[in-house]
């Protein structure tokens, strides 16, 4: 009689934990809708915590909704940072259907691996990154041009109507040589639409075609080991 008991107190106790989340979820979208929609509610690796996912990014809060903790959860012994994982896992981009005709298109070697990014010309960081992506081969790279500090857009209007819109970037980013005025139909609103969609906030931001996405910079080895991954299907 022991497995039957087991078994049905299993079923309660899973059945306790759904009625619990989606209570939370319930109490969210009705008194917090300035928080945004919210899409799932999951228990959190601490107890008596709740990771609560949203449209554009995960919270945590308490069995009753009266507190809600926006930040990251560190698990201490492995240095794991278990809101990001959760968040690149949760927020995965379908990289085939990413708008590539929007994007610079450059291949190096073979092309095999893939990496969609967006990039400013006035961002130290994607300076660096440029600097890294020297050193990476058998890729093919889409850029986005992404205009968010202040003269970025007409450097970008100026690349994107330049003969060589790749060569361009290239001098402008690792050599400093400034584009020449260009006058063409090209806008970089789609592009902004684009990474409004994907809450892209900051430059770098990186996606990879296994559809993590990735805000900021990465060294050569870590971009390496994230171009390495499978491509998501």
């Amino acid at each position: 009689m022991l497995r039957p008991l087991f078994l049905l107190l299993a079923t309660l106790s899973f059945a306790n934990a759904y009625a619990g989340e989606a209570k939370i979820k319930s109490s969210l979208d009705r008194d917090h809708p300035e928080i945004g929609k919210v899409q799932q509610v999951n228990k959190a690796p601490i107890p008596g915590l709740y990771e609560v996912v949203t449209q554009e990014q995960i919270f945590y809060t308490d069995e009753k909704a009266q507190y809600l903790i926006n930040g990251n959860i560190f698990e201490m012994k492995s240095g794991r940072n278990i809101t990001d994982e959760r968040t690149r896992k949760l927020f995965a981009i379908d990289f085939k259907a990413l708008p590539f005709d929007l994007a610079i298109k450059r291949v190096k070697g073979n092309g095999q691996r893939q990496m969609a990014y967006f990039s400013d010309p006035n961002c130290g960081f994607c300076k660096k990154l440029e600097n890294e992506l020297k050193n990476v081969d058998n890729v093919t790279l889409y850029l986005f041009l992404y205009p968010v500090f202040e003269g970025s857009d007409v450097k970008v209007h100026n690349i994107a109507c330049n003969k060589n819109p790749a060569k361009a970037w290239e001098d402008m980013m690792l050599n400093n040589v400034q584009p020449p005025a260009a006058k063409c139909e090209a806008s970089a609103d789609k592009v902004l639409a684009l990474g409004k969609k994907f809450n892209v906030n900051g430059t770098p931001t990186l996606i990879f075609a296994d559809g993590t996405l990735v805000p900021g910079y990465l060294p050569g080895a870590e971009l390496e080991k994230a171009l390495n991954k499978p491509a998501s299907h």
